[in-house]
């Protein structure tokens, strides 16, 4: 809990003037491959929430706040930010529209933003309920991902997820769902409009990760809160609209 108040605490103190991503002419490939890592973990499009399909009148709409816990004090980040003053954490907002379709797959968008250094993104999902959670059986869902940053002068980055995860829920009327899962991602990295004589090789890697979280249901309002572990730890929190 102590972790999800200062999330929110993060998010009113994100600064009016932020720094945008200029990398050193000093800059080193290992550099590169450092924030890279940590950066593309961020990026990464979780799909916060259990392991539930919404059915084929079902969707969900929530705003998301994350809190990525970078390595601040390396040169990777120190060089690759204009003010030269990187963040403690990487604040990330999003919406996220998720729309249940035929056959127990859902669809979904997600637009988001990581405040500083600036980096606006984009991307989309799509899952597949392979058990349906009943009595004694758990919820097991299988889950694509793609993201992609757009308007980032300096950095062009793609990501590629993959992930399986277990939820059972419990309680009527007002109910708890806790979940869990592991997944992979692909991270490509490519730099561009370099400072001249400054020369960086496109990055591409693959990353597990594993996530925990719970989700609180009151009716159309659901509360999800969850921690991912990869490259860096994530804090995400989403209050969404679910029908």
């Amino acid at each position: 809990m102590k972790r999800f108040i200062v999330l929110l605490l993060l998010l009113g103190a994100v600064p009016a003037a932020a720094s945008e991503v200029s990398f050193n002419r000093t800059y080193t490939q290992q550099n590169f491959r450092d924030f890279s890592e940590e950066v593309g973990s961020a990026l990464l499009y979780r799909s916060i929430g259990p392991a539930v399909s919404l059915g084929i009148t079902g969707f969900n709409l929530g705003v998301e706040i994350i809190a990525s816990d970078i390595n601040e004090n390396k040169d990777s980040w120190k060089k690759a930010v204009s003010d030269g003053n990187p963040p403690s954490y990487l604040v990330n907002s999003r919406i996220t529209f998720i729309k249940g379709l035929p056959w127990d797959f859902d669809a979904g968008i997600v637009l988001g933003k990581i405040w500083d250094p600036e980096i606006p993104y984009l991307g989309a999902e799509a899952r597949y309920a392979i058990l349906k959670d009943r009595a004694l059986i758990p919820g097991l869902t299988i889950r694509g991902t793609y993201s992609q940053t757009f308007n980032v002068d300096q950095l062009d980055m793609k990501t590629y997820g993959l992930d399986l995860s277990v939820s059972k829920g419990f309680g009527v009327g007002i109910k708890i769902i806790p979940y869990a899962g592991v997944g992979v991602s692909w991270v490509s990295s490519k730099a561009s409009n370099l400072t001249p004589g400054l020369s960086l090789d496109k990055e591409e890697f693959s990353k597990t990760h594993g996530f925990l979280g719970a989700r609180l249901e009151m009716g159309i309002l659901a509360i999800t809160a969850e921690v991912d572990y990869g490259a860096i730890p994530s804090y995400n929190l989403q209050v969404g609209l679910s029908f």
